[in-house]
């Protein structure tokens, strides 16, 4: 089961890492000075991108491993 949502399923991978990136953006504007208040926020903010890039990354390294394994078992 985890084989078929990695591999038929990639644009997932795609849009949490998407995800990730938009939260750093977000969470990088708010620790400019103007954006004090939202301190707490803009922390929230990296850790849940770096946790949506990682998945995201994650997700593509199982991808292209199972396409590996797939294209040797094919030859």
């Amino acid at each position: 089961m985890l084989q078929t949502i990695v591999r038929d399923y990639a644009w997932i991978h795609l849009g949490i890492g998407l995800f990730g990136n938009f939260c750093f953006v977000v969470g990088s504007v708010l620790f400019f000075e103007t954006f004090k208040a939202w301190h707490t926020l803009a922390v929230w903010l990296f850790v849940a991108g770096s946790a949506g890039m990682f998945l995201g990354s994650l997700g593509e390294l199982a991808k292209s491993l199972y396409e590996r394994r797939e294209k040797r078992r094919a030859n």
